[in-house]
């Protein structure tokens, strides 16, 4: 019996995107670089495989349309959540979280750990704020809190 060779499971890269002032691209680039290169890992960075999904214009479009265009905007963001959630429940090894304040404004993160957490994957939480400022929730979500991205690193190496 022929066929495609089952999709690897990948590394799920959580934290803020709509809030963060970089779109929340540079960590994720730095530790996924890490995953792949030195790990071999695959990853799974919704900053860059959500607009896989979108059009033209409705990657440069929608996060206006959420005052201006609702019905519109939903069918977009709505697509988003399906493709995110669908990629975290179906093909995630585990997920890297980098919790800070720009994560508090939004809600994607905390979904997609309360989703991990309840359907048992493994979540790796890097605080970028005093622990004390962690939501509970999402601290109770983390299979393993981190002081640094490099405390991380060294754990993953190690497993």
């Amino acid at each position: 019996m022929s066929g495609a060779a089952p999709a690897r499971k990948r590394v799920y890269l959580a934290g803020a995107i709509e809030f963060a002032p970089d779109g929340g691209k540079p960590w994720r680039r730095d530790i996924a670089r890490f995953l792949t290169h030195e790990l071999g890992l695959d990853v799974f960075d919704p900053c860059t495989n959500e607009f896989e999904i979108l059009t033209g214009e409705e990657k440069t479009s929608f996060r206006e349309w959420k005052s201006s265009d609702r019905p519109r905007f939903l069918g977009v963001v709505r697509r988003i959540i399906d493709h995110d959630l669908d990629n975290l429940l179906h093909h995630t090894l585990f997920i890297i979280c980098y919790w800070d304040r720009h994560v508090t404004r939004g809600a994607g993160t905390a979904g997609e750990l309360t989703m991990a957490h309840h359907h048992g994957i493994p979540v790796y939480l890097v605080p970028g704020m005093p622990l004390a400022e962690v939501s509970s929730w999402a601290a109770g979500c983390a299979t393993e809190i981190f002081g640094s991205f490099d405390d991380l690193k060294q754990f993953l190496r190690a497993k």
